[in-house]
């Protein structure tokens, strides 16, 4: 069990973050993660010692975690990420794990496995950080915004499935069979999503949309619950069922309530970004091992590497195979955005730990970077944006000139 005070502190942060976005905005555009991962991080035993989560609390965590990656599958819009962006941005990912395990063999000096965690989660994605942020800007709806989703869900997808693969503690050939049959099983649920739902449905959905049935909101619950338990009866990694959840979840709901579905969407955003994710960041600080990162000064120096990495091993391959429509400003803000990583890169590193596979200081490294990509990498991709756009009202020619030679 938890301490009893630890769940009202860690809602006391959740609280307080958007407080401090709040007052920071003026001056600097900090993201909410941030003061949710630092407030828990001030809050654990490394600084003031007042949390620490037990068994309750990390649980609803893992659900955080869940509900993050959930959400993340249902902004995905496949309809309009199709095509050559689709293609482009299946191919950016393997590149990006080639370059990832390739430079973590030279960190690992050889070890095989060590190499596998870090050259993952070096190509990992944060794709439930970075779409709220484009969708508080209005820009999701946007051909910007639907390339970052395609080479997001990509980033995001892509760890997961090499997780399920490598990290899973069994033969690669076992893993891919289960693998398989988890994707026939989505594969023909997909199929039953696409199909029309009887009218009853709908009105259903309407009925208790402001009632205590809430029909369509356990619906969505129910969805979730069994795409995660199937995942973990296959032994996969269960974010690869919310991510496959929150897919499903979109496409029943469009095809089955379409005038009501986003607000169904909004209670179910409320009950993840009220709770349960901001829970997950505030335990994830929590639980992150300061005291390993500062007294370890290899481990310190290795933070800002790991910073550059993350950068240089998924940013450079998405520049180099983003749209041909894009212009250059828009290419280097999508590789900052895609490069900016957190949640699956604690996951990764989580099971690299219990599996003895990295030290936690190595773990801590990866985190730290990972925080600080979540800060930095978005602010610099807005910044780069503004220019671009500013320099494109100046000198439109220039700018059609640059987007030829690219």
């Amino acid at each position: 069990m938890s301490h009893p005070g630890t769940l009202v502190l860690i809602m006391a942060a959740a609280v307080l973050a958007p407080l401090l976005v709040h007052a920071t905005g003026r001056r600097v555009r900090v993201p909410l993660v941030i003061f949710e991962i630092v407030l828990g991080i001030l809050m654990g035993p490394d600084v003031l010692g007042w949390a620490r989560p037990g068994e309750v609390v990390d649980t609803l965590a893992d659900l955080g975690l869940s509900m993050l990656i959930f959400l993340a599958g249902y902004e995905i819009d496949f309809a309009a990420v199709r095509g050559d962006t689709l293609r482009r941005s299946l191919w950016s990912w393997p590149l990006a794990l080639v370059a990832g395990i390739a430079l973590a063999l030279l960190i690992s000096r050889g070890d095989v496995f060590e190499a596998f965690v870090v050259g993952t989660a070096l190509t990992s994605t944060t794709l439930g950080t970075v779409l709220p942020m484009l969708r508080d800007s209005g820009e999701l709806r946007s051909r910007f915004g639907t390339v970052i989703s395609a080479f997001g869900a990509v980033g995001e997808f892509g760890p997961v499935i090499a997780v399920a693969l490598l990290l899973s503690g069994r033969r690669p050939a076992e893993s891919a069979a289960l693998l398989a049959a988890f994707g026939a099983i989505t594969a023909a649920a997909v199929f039953w999503a696409l199909r029309p739902r009887p009218p009853w449905f709908a009105r259903l959905t309407e009925l208790t949309l402001h009632s205590s049935g809430q029909f369509a909101v356990r619906f969505v619950m129910l969805l979730l619950a069994c795409m995660l338990g199937l995942a973990e009866v296959f032994g996969l990694d269960v974010l690869l069922g919310a991510f496959a959840a929150g897919v499903l979840t979109r496409l029943v709901l469009l095809r089955a309530a379409p005038a009501s579905s986003g607000e169904v969407l909004g209670k179910v955003e409320a009950m993840g970004f009220g709770f349960l994710v901001p829970l997950f960041y505030v335990v994830t600080g929590i639980e992150f091992d300061l005291d390993a990162l500062l007294h370890d000064p290899g481990a310190l120096l290795l933070l800002p590497g790991f910073l550059l990495l993350f950068l240089l091993v998924h940013g450079v391959p998405v520049y180099l195979l983003a749209p041909r429509d894009l212009g250059r400003a828009d290419r280097m803000a999508l590789a900052l955005f895609t490069s900016t990583c957190l949640p699956l890169v604690v996951a990764i590193t989580t099971i690299g730990v219990d599996q003895k596979l990295i030290g936690t200081d190595l773990a801590a490294s990866l985190v730290g970077a990972a925080m600080i990509s979540v800060l930095v990498f978005p602010l610099v991709a807005a910044r780069v944006r503004a220019r671009g756009r500013t320099a494109g009202a100046v000198s439109p020619a220039d700018g059609a000139r640059d987007s030829e030679a690219w």
